[in-house]
């Protein structure tokens, strides 16, 4: 009987074990997914904040382009004038 009530020490020792190790590997886990999460929504912030100066580049470059045609414009008006 010695032998059987020693193996089953170890044996719930090696579960305690197991459970410990379970239950770090899960925080891990968490804490990972919880890092991960962060990175895709700052990255979906990063594409936001791209596309809206890219938009707004685009804006001024139209903006810009008018203002010198204008300028063109305005120009002629007064040589011709």
């Amino acid at each position: 009987m010695a032998k059987n009530t020693k193996w089953k020490a170890a044996a719930q020792q090696a579960a305690r074990q197991a459970k410990k190790a379970a239950i770090a590997a899960a925080r891990e886990a968490d804490r990972l997914m919880r890092i991960a999460k962060q990175r895709v929504e700052s990255s979906d912030a990063k594409q936001r904040i791209k596309r809206a100066l890219q938009k707004a580049g685009r804006v001024m470059k139209a903006a810009g382009t008018a203002a010198v045609r204008a300028g063109i414009a305005a120009g002629k008006k007064a040589a011709k004038g």
